[in-house]
């Protein structure tokens, strides 16, 4: 009980650290200054205007939508039949195939980038949005299937054995039993894999090819003093942005739980 009070404080101090600077963006995005620095001069609009008047942006915001899509649905898709298939299923060998699935939990980033670019490059594929695309599907399919895994472990088997039992196949009770019931946990799967896409850099800047990513435009963009300013005004949209699509996916977790009966045990993984 003595060491509470220390933890606590620990706690506090590493929240502090984590999030602080995110906290600085939207004062210095509204900052009348492209000097980041206090005292602040005033507010202003004006680096907001600077975004939506920016050609280069919007081409790199459209390549960042294409991508997260794709990868967000491929993810997901993915996810469903690894989900599906070690919680419904027991086959030879599902303990180390599942492992591989989920290195790129614990493998670092940097190094997976570097190995598929040296294999992309050996077979001469040419580097584009496609190659972003394979990459990330890569660092985004273990996030699926740890969301779903708890999304089919939830469900009640007696539900598709009462289902057959009434006539209906494997595939009919899959599709109209089974899906609607984790419905919740494929969309939080689709949008947790979308934000972590969405803001993806090391894949996208190794991959890409110098191809406008916004990710890798937002990086290019700090080189230039004044343009910082605006850069911290695209970045407070940002965050508003990711916070609305983890929130909503949340929703829709506990949803999926509460539908199915079960217990909420806490965040996504």
């Amino acid at each position: 009980m003595s060491k509470a009070p220390i933890l606590k404080t620990f706690t506090l101090l590493y929240l502090a650290f984590l999030y602080a600077p995110i906290l600085l963006l939207p004062i210095f995005a509204f900052n009348d200054s492209k000097v980041v620095a206090f005292p602040l001069q005033g507010l202003t609009l004006q680096w907001f205007r600077e975004l939506f008047a920016d050609q280069n942006l919007q081409i790199a915001l459209k390549n960042s939508l294409i991508i997260a899509l794709s990868v967000s649905t491929l993810s997901t898709i993915l996810g469903i039949f690894a989900a599906r298939s070690s919680v419904r299923y027991k086959w030879k060998g599902k303990g180390p195939v599942l492992g591989l699935i989920m290195l790129p939990l614990v493998l670092p980033e940097m190094i997976a980038a570097m190995a598929l670019l040296v294999v992309l490059l050996s077979l001469g594929i040419q580097l584009s949005l496609f190659t972003i695309i394979l990459g990330q599907v890569l660092i985004c399919t273990p996030f699926a299937v740890a969301i779903l895994t708890s999304a089919f472990q939830s469900l009640d088997r007696s539900l598709e054995e009462a289902s057959m039992d009434l006539g209906e196949t494997q595939m009919s009770t899959f599709r109209l039993i089974v899906l609607p019931l984790v419905m919740p946990g494929i969309l939080a799967s689709f949008l947790i894999t979308f934000t972590i896409s969405f803001d993806e850099f090391i894949i996208a800047n190794f991959l890409g090819s110098g191809k406008p990513v916004l990710s890798v435009y937002i990086f290019g963009q700090f080189r230039f003093p004044a343009k910082v300013p605006a850069m911290l005004a695209l970045g407070t949209i940002l965050v508003v942005f990711s916070i609305c699509l983890l929130a909503i996916a949340e929703y829709f977790r506990r949803r999926g739980i509460a539908r199915t009966g079960g217990k909420d045990s806490g965040g996504f993984l």
